[in-house]
């Protein structure tokens, strides 16, 4: 086990708890956690552990380094294969979501456009001898030719977006 194999290398080494500590930049205390099995250094500690006592995290751990065997290449690639699997399933889930997303940008922007079509730009109608309506009118008026010049280029853009993440079977 973990701490087992920690208390004994430590003590091949030489070292004490507190030494030891102090060269992992750690408490005393953290020593004697992992060494009592209350806690576990965390992956890059392990590292750091094993640079620091010469010995190969596969030792800390308890594990012999053998030559593969045949069983164990094919329990490697069985677990490849469950990895790329999450992956893909990962992957295909991500390419819905944003299917679904452009979707309903479509539909917004579709929304938008025939909202700004049906109001008519009522602004125009405004006394633009106040200056807040002068203003508030100018900048209405320069938002709605923006985005009505610029619509069509992202409404493409969006069925584009749809058309790359359909489902592809």
């Amino acid at each position: 086990m973990l701490k087992d194999n920690i208390r004994s290398i430590r003590k091949s080494k030489g070292l004490t708890q507190e030494e030891l500590a102090i060269k992992l930049n750690v408490v005393r205390q953290t020593i004697s956690k992992w060494e009592q099995g209350l806690s576990v250094p965390d992956a890059e500690m392990l590292i750091t552990l094993s640079e620091v006592l010469d010995t190969p995290v596969s030792t800390l751990l308890g594990e012999k380094v053998s030559e593969s065997k045949v069983d164990d290449l094919k329990a490697i690639s069985e677990k490849l294969e469950i990895i790329n699997l999450q992956l893909s399933q990962r992957k295909k889930e991500r390419r819905k979501i944003v299917h679904w997303l452009l979707i309903s940008l479509c539909i917004i922007v579709i929304i938008i456009f025939i909202s700004l079509i049906l109001l008519n730009s009522l602004y125009l109608n405004w006394d633009y001898s106040k200056i807040e309506n002068a203003v508030l009118g100018v900048a209405f008026h320069s938002i709605e030719w923006l985005f009505i010049r610029i619509l069509p280029i992202i409404f493409i853009g969006l069925i584009i977006g749809i058309f790359l993440t359909k489902k592809k079977d």
